[in-house]
């Protein structure tokens, strides 16, 4: 069983940063796929970032291209969200996600694993 757990959420100002982190609960966090995904009331859960097992490969969903950066340290067993230049349409609880993978996923249909969440909120 793997745990996921976010921190690093808050409220900031409409162009301020926040550098969310997903800490894995393995020693082999390496051999899992990782996304960020993020929901906000109302809507459905949606795609913000993902990186292979090995930090190879980072792709962004379109609304984020640009402003936010995924990484990881294997070595931390964490994984990453940088989130700059943020806006009061990025305000959400954003949750990160692993798979058994060396591939990591757009969809979260693909993910077994699931943090709690953290919340971001972004004032205008």
């Amino acid at each position: 069983q793997v745990q996921l757990v976010e921190s690093g959420g808050g409220l900031v100002q409409a162009g301020g940063s926040l550098r969310l982190s997903c800490a894995v609960s393995t020693r082999t966090a390496s051999a899992y796929g990782m996304g960020w995904f993020r929901q906000a009331p109302g809507k459905e859960r949606e795609f913000v970032a993902q990186i292979s097992r090995i930090g190879a490969t980072p792709s962004y969903a379109d609304s984020v291209k640009g402003r936010f950066t995924i990484s990881r340290d294997n070595a931390k067993n964490t994984v990453y969200l940088q989130m700059n230049t943020l806006k009061p349409e990025d305000t959400a609880v954003y949750y990160c996600a692993a798979r058994p993978s060396s591939y990591a996923s757009i969809s979260p249909k693909d993910y077994h694993y699931w943090g709690q969440g953290t919340q971001v909120t972004v004032s205008s």
